[in-house]
């Protein structure tokens, strides 16, 4: 089914804007989105300049002129930070279009794959990989190659997006306290079978999993880019489509269905998509929480709730944010380095809670 049916071409959607009276809100939407390119240039040279070996200010204007460099410096930009940098951008923005497509999809502002347990289903399926994957998985490993993992942690996150779609929505209508607890749960029951791996894994396996479950782009390569970015770069590239459909989901099933979109294809292409990005995200970074909660929600207070100008806007802000932690976790304890998770999780749950106060009306559902 190509995803440019589910929404009919011609369907006027769009949600709090019309006509002649947005034109002003659609031109902010528009220099915001600009500006986000600005900031995600900016982003990605702070990254290439930062790091525990110092600041490479100098060295990255020799390098993107062309001058003559050593072989030391050269060796840091193009193998560390180049794939380190371009691992934040393809997570970052897949988180937070994740976010912003989770919010849309439940028409509420709390929803976000690391908050309501889709992350911890991508990391279950993830941590299975690593403590069983040379045993029992051997043959999937041999088949899927650097796939395997990027594939398992899709798997987890489309069981439990799935699941709590289905726990949290009847009738069309989706409570909001039911989707938390219903996240809760279904975190909780994933930590569970994910610390029973914990419990079976050796030294080594051990390690990697502690670490990598705190959430960290350490030890980029260019393979790991290359083993998420089809499924990130497929979900960029679907945004176009899903923003039509969420734009006209704001008002309704009802109403959505009346302009044209097919709401149940909808809702299942939609449920992929976070389960994709997520799984992919998961797969290469660990659990990096907030980014899809903080991204879309700093952009609606500028940009409004037009998801065609939302879900881009949110790719640019959430590849920046991450970058910018990630700037951070590399510094701020050097030589050593801080799991980016726990930079994200110390900007984010704050962030989450004055939401949370912010309406806590709605908590009736």
């Amino acid at each position: 089914m190509n995803p440019s049916t589910l929404v009919h071409r011609k369907s006027p959607i769009q949600v709090h804007t019309g006509g002649q009276r947005d034109g002003d809100r659609t031109q902010l939407a528009r220099t915001t989105l600009i500006s986000l390119s600005v900031l995600l240039l900016l982003s990605v040279l702070v990254g290439l300049a930062t790091g525990p070996s110092g600041f490479f200010v100098k060295e990255l204007g020799q390098y993107l002129v062309g001058a003559e460099m050593s072989v030391r410096d050269r060796v840091i930009l193009e193998t560390i930070r180049m794939p380190r940098v371009g691992l934040g951008i393809l997570v970052g923005s897949a988180l937070a279009v994740a976010g912003a497509v989770m919010q849309g999809l439940f028409r509420n502002p709390l929803a976000d794959p690391g908050i309501v347990g889709v992350s911890s289903g991508a990391s279950l399926g993830a941590s299975a990989v690593i403590v069983l994957g040379a045993s029992y998985l051997a043959d999937v490993e041999a088949v899927l190659g650097v796939f395997t993992l990027p594939v398992a942690a899709f798997l987890g996150a489309l069981a439990t997006t799935a699941l709590l779609y289905r726990i949290a929505t009847a009738g069309g209508h989706t409570s909001i306290a039911t989707l938390l607890l219903g996240g809760i749960a279904i975190a909780a029951f994933t930590m569970a079978l994910t610390g029973i791996l914990v419990f079976m894994a050796d030294d080594l396996q051990l390690r990697d999993l502690t670490f990598w479950q705190l959430g960290s782009l350490a030890g980029a390569t260019w393979q790991k880019c290359l083993s998420a970015s089809p499924a990130i770069l497929a979900i960029l590239l679907l945004c176009p489509f899903l923003a039509r459909g969420l734009n006209a989901l704001a008002l309704g099933e009802a109403s959505a269905h009346h302009m044209g979109v097919s709401v149940q294809r909808f809702k299942n292409w939609a449920i992929v998509a976070v389960a994709a990005a997520t799984g992919a995200a998961v797969a290469v970074s660990g659990g990096i929480g907030f980014v899809g909660i903080v991204a879309p929600h700093i952009l609606r207070l500028f940009m409004g709730p037009d998801n065609r100008y939302l879900l881009i806007g949110s790719g640019l802000l959430g590849a920046s944010l991450l970058l910018l932690c990630d700037a951070v976790s590399r510094t701020i304890v050097a030589p050593a380095e801080l799991p980016i998770g726990i930079i994200t999780a110390l900007v984010g749950a704050p962030f989450f809670l004055w939401i949370l106060l912010k309406r806590r009306s709605i908590l009736g559902g």
